[in-house]
């Protein structure tokens, strides 16, 4: 076999090989993971990932506003006065969800960066769209949110 020959089959090799590795990658990976996704209002994305202790959590990492006066908008409603100058962008809003047999992410908790509150919160996959429900106690006591597809 020709070296150039040999050279084509090496390159042709090795870009199967990675293929086939981001494909397993990209199987292995949750749903959520997959996806950025838009707030109700289109005001933000989120990004959600599964952490090493093996529950998901979210970050906002868009803001359609960035600024308020000249300055990166910050957690102003939060009750804890230290954390107020927290910037909104990287701000972990969901935390502690766990997936659940049947498709449903559970156990977890929303911040509402509105108001300042977190909720026990529940996260219901709906074709390509997630129902994000925040309640107090008990789940019918609540509030539900649609978040779309953002990529």
């Amino acid at each position: 076999m020709k070296s150039g020959t040999r050279l084509r089959l090496i390159i042709l090799l090795s870009i199967l090989c990675c293929k086939q590795f981001s494909m397993l990658a990209l199987a292995q990976s949750d749903f959520l993971e997959r996806n950025l996704w838009f707030n109700e209002e289109k005001t933000s994305k989120i990004q959600i990932y599964k952490a090493t202790d093996g529950k998901f959590y979210a970050k906002i990492v868009w803001l359609k506003v960035t600024e308020e006066n000249g300055k990166p908008r910050t957690d102003v409603n939060n009750p804890d006065k230290a954390r107020q100058i927290a910037p909104l962008m990287g701000l972990v809003i969901l935390k502690g969800f766990k997936k659940e047999s049947d498709g449903l992410y559970d156990d977890g908790t929303i911040y509402d960066p509105k108001n300042g509150k977190t909720y026990s919160c529940k996260i219901t996959p709906d074709g390509d769209k997630i129902k994000v429900r925040g309640f107090v106690g008990f789940s019918m006591l609540g509030r539900t949110t649609v978040w779309t597809k953002a990529n």
